[in-house]
């Protein structure tokens, strides 16, 4: 079935992880996308090991779904193509520092002049107004101007680097998507294009949440362990007796409770919502002594029909293999161009009548100008 965004047609100029990730997303959810690569400009992931039958997994991870066309933009021939092409798209989506777009020829204000309804999104580190929109960053910068790091991690060892790249994908790549789909129903209802501008920084910073509000309003400046939810309470992380760890959120007095008794600590139920900073540190020595007795598999076997909130730390390949992950269709396997199939993260979003689908690991429609528009007609 098809997904419940066919029929929208997008141009991705965009390499590396946001843009990608993002127009990996409209494609899963049905969305026909035509990535632009320069054959000049190498998009790192195309070489980012670990590699699968000679691609990386990267690469082909994040442009499933996907065709892709090889043009040169700094080439007049090239952005004939693109002016050509744009009439019949509804989305374009690029990731270059401001006013590379324009000055190849094929900025917002030019695309608009051709196809008015067009809705344009860039993703930049830090937007296209602001003194920083010429600055080079990366998603760890990021998420320190933005205050994000100054409240994770722990007081001796200072912010840690994250596993994930939240500035690029929670930041950059989920925000766009939303951008991009608000203009879209904006179109529907005005006939209207317009540019969506989607700032890493911003978005790492509205990330903040409850304790940007605490801070703003409530003049409460965050910092590492210093609240319920950072490692401030027991609500933490605890080692078990074989190096392995288990997450503890047992916030609500139900789930303290349950916590507690199967610990033995019955006594020390009252304490968990409790702000006092030495009732906390005692509750939280006490767990982790407690949960250092015994192993994870041992653990996991008494929480399993406990309703505590409490859940191992998995690796992701445990996680890949994990029952709730694998009935959720969280890991697919994606149809290769050359055949057989390679195992990738599933779409998150499940819909009821339309559902997503990965359709394949990507293909190229080569470099021939002619050639390439004969067959996007075609397609249509």
């Amino acid at each position: 079935m098809a997904g419940p965004l066919q029929g929208l047609r997008v141009l991705d100029f965009t390499t590396l992880l946001p843009g990608p990730y993002a127009t990996m997303m409209l494609a899963d959810m049905g969305a026909e996308v035509l990535r632009v690569e320069a054959p000049d400009r190498l998009d790192l992931t195309r070489v980012m090991p670990p590699h699968d039958g000679g691609t990386s997994t990267a690469h082909a991870y994040l442009n499933r779904g996907k065709a892709s066309l090889a043009l040169d933009l700094k080439r007049p021939d090239s952005v004939a193509v693109i002016k050509q092409l744009v009439a019949d798209y509804d989305i374009v989506i690029e990731q270059f520092r401001p006013g590379v777009m324009d000055r190849l020829g094929i900025g917002y204000d030019t695309l608009r002049g051709i196809n008015p309804s067009l809705i344009y999104c860039a993703i930049t580190g830090y937007g296209q107004t602001g003194p920083y929109r010429y600055r080079a960053g990366h998603d760890i910068n990021y998420l320190a101007l933005a205050g994000v790091s100054s409240h994770c991690g722990r007081q001796a060892s200072g912010p840690p680097p994250l596993g994930i790249q939240v500035a690029d994908v929670a930041g950059g790549s989920h925000h766009a998507v939303m951008g991009i789909l608000a203009a879209v129903i904006h179109r529907q209802q005005t006939g209207e294009g317009q540019l969506v501008d989607v700032s890493m920084t911003d978005a790492a910073f509205a990330l903040n949440g409850m304790a940007g509000a605490a801070c703003l309003a409530g003049g409460e400046v965050p910092g590492p362990e210093r609240s319920l939810l950072n490692g401030g309470s027991f609500y933490d992380y605890y080692e078990t007796a074989d190096g392995r760890w288990l997450s503890v959120g047992s916030l609500e007095p139900a789930f303290m409770a349950r916590l507690c008794d199967a610990l033995g600590l019955s006594e020390l139920k009252d304490q968990g919502l409790s702000p006092d900073p030495e009732r906390q540190r005692e509750l939280k020595q006490a767990l982790k002594s407690a949960l250092a007795e015994r192993t994870l598999d041992e653990w996991q076997a008494l929480f399993a029909e406990l309703d505590a909130c409490v859940e191992p730390v998995l690796t992701v390949a445990e996680a890949s293999a994990h029952p709730q992950l694998r009935a959720r269709d969280m890991v697919l396997d994606v149809p290769r161009p050359e055949g057989g199939t390679q195992p990738q993260l599933g779409h998150p979003i499940k819909f009821s009548a339309t559902p997503c689908q990965a359709r394949h690991t990507g293909r190229s429609l080569g470099a021939d100008s002619d050639a390439v528009l004969g067959s996007l007609a075609r397609a249509r």
